[in-house]
């Protein structure tokens, strides 16, 4: 397998909804981090919630629906009722939502309709309930600027014959309410880097129980999450997809991503991909592509690595731009050689 840089990421996850200065003791240093501030994170009775939540319900199906909006790298979802568990996407319906409301519409043609294209099991409501990606179509059922995976699709289907495998190494920090690093003294910074990847102890480790909550949350809905670990930032973590062959790398990472944001919600904290959520001496955050073809896993298969290496080289520039959600900008405060 050879490795692209590590440039697969939702950038400022992170739509335009405030910017964030934050002043530190040691120096000033400005981070816009184009998040909500969380001003409260009250938390509900969890044995209140599963009363309810492990009600009964039949041979009725929850079908959540879960699409990227209109800023690239935000997720949205809704839920509807099903008489039954779908065995393909195709045994869902088409549904459609408010494409004003998400960046994806104008006012006077807002309908924007939802293709199921991949369906995972729910471990957030208890019972046979499920989640379902979907691409994005506008009224005239075509695809939307901001879904990318319909033309992934296609050329995916195309060179269906090399057997593309993608492995996905995702990694993202956890913020507190106020949008700092959680676990980190709120006036200051915790200790240089080097003790915390992969490290073991509470000293070392800020946030565990999220990481370990969505490793298994993963893998209950169907994803094929390789593994996880600690990493070099305090705060910061790492998962692996795959790996998966062809647009269901994409699909499988997305829908991680919208476990990993859902499951937030009960731990009162906030997930960024920003590529650098901490100005100064600290690691950025990444999405590591791993990628092979059938020739490159195969004896020899070196020479073909070597090849694609090359073509890749010429194409550089063009592939920082669209790895990004920014168009490089993201990528040039992360890819600086310093870390």
């Amino acid at each position: 397998i050879f490795l692209t840089p590590k440039t697969l990421q939702r950038g400022a996850m992170l739509s335009a909804l405030k910017s964030v200065t934050r002043h530190v003791s040691r120096g000033l240093i400005s981070r816009s981090i184009h998040l909500c501030r969380v001003q409260s994170t009250r938390q509900f009775d969890q044995r209140v919630v599963d009363r309810y939540l492990t009600l009964p319900q039949g041979n009725i199906v929850l079908a959540t629906y879960v699409w990227i909006d209109g800023t690239g790298t935000n997720l949205r979802c809704k839920t509807k009722t099903v008489s039954a568990y779908p065995k393909s996407p195709s045994d869902l319906s088409v549904w459609n939502f408010d494409g004003s409301s998400t960046g994806q519409a104008s006012g006077h043609d807002s309908d924007v309709y939802m293709k199921p294209v991949a369906i995972y099991r729910d471990p957030f409501i208890p019972g046979n309930n499920c989640l379902v990606l979907c691409e994005t179509l506008d009224s005239e059922e075509r695809p939307l600027p901001s879904n990318k995976r319909n033309s992934c699709a296609k050329v995916m289907e195309r060179v269906k014959s090399e057997r593309p495998w993608f492995g996905i190494e995702q990694e993202y920090t956890l913020l507190d309410g106020d949008l700092y690093p959680f676990g980190w003294p709120k006036q200051g910074f915790p200790g240089p880097q080097g003790p915390y990847y992969c490290g073991v102890g509470t000293n070392k480790v800020f946030g565990r129980q999220v990481m370990d909550a969505h490793y298994k949350a993963c893998i209950y809905a169907g994803l094929k999450i390789g593994g996880t670990n600690v990493e070099v930032m305090p705060s910061q973590f790492e998962y692996q997809v795959g790996p998966c062959e062809g647009v269901e790398a994409a699909d499988q990472l997305w829908m991680s991503r919208y476990v990993l944001d859902r499951m937030a919600e009960e731990f009162g904290v906030v997930i960024t991909l920003d590529p650098k959520p901490m100005t100064g001496d600290w690691n950025g955050t990444g999405g590591h592509c791993n990628f092979s073809t059938h020739a490159m896993r195969q004896e020899g298969g070196i020479e073909k690595i070597k090849e694609a290496i090359e073509r890749l080289s010429k194409e550089h520039d063009r592939h920082i731009r669209l790895y990004d959600p920014k168009g490089g900008e993201d990528n040039k405060r992360r890819l600086t050689g310093h870390h």
